[in-house]
């Protein structure tokens, strides 16, 4: 089975031996991109999430031949050859990461949530933070992240 989808804004054509491959599995394997992390293999923790759509997705619970004529992206695909997407920035700034499995998908996600919603809520950032689980943080500097990502994004915003 062939597969066609857009990855980090450029095309791929991967060829898979079943359709029952993970999309986690094709992007570490396959792809060697390793930023999306592994974790519990159920979509429970998040450490996996990956932009599919504009969605979040969990990328362990996603058959890849389902992405085909997508557009994916995933944390190796944010920054710019200049610089850092502004969700990275803002988790370096407010130190939102502490062992760093859960970085990528809390970087994913709420990257998700800003190019949905500009200027989220309170409520509305707290509902994607607890999307993907983190043992180190408490959340309190990845909620601080988000709200420093919105002004980064939007420097003209009060």
């Amino acid at each position: 089975m062939q597969i066609n989808f857009t990855l980090n804004g450029d095309p791929v054509e991967i060829r898979l031996k079943n359709g029952d491959r993970l999309l986690v599995d094709v992007l570490r394997e396959d792809l060697q991109l390793t930023g999306t992390k592994h974790g519990c293999g159920i979509g429970a923790c998040g450490t996996c999430t990956v932009i599919v759509d504009s969605l979040p997705v969990a990328s362990c619970l996603q058959l890849a031949a389902l992405v085909d004529g997508c557009d994916v992206r995933t944390i190796e695909g944010l920054a710019g050859s200049a610089s850092l997407h502004v969700v990275q920035q803002a988790f370096i700034n407010q130190a939102a990461m502490q062992c760093g499995i859960c970085t990528p998908g809390h970087v994913m996600a709420a990257c998700a949530l800003l190019e949905k919603t500009p200027a989220p809520t309170d409520a509305q950032i707290r509902t994607s933070v607890e999307s993907v689980y983190c043992r180190c943080t408490g959340y309190v500097r990845i909620e601080a992240a988000y709200r420093e990502a919105v002004a980064l994004a939007n420097p003209a915003r009060p």
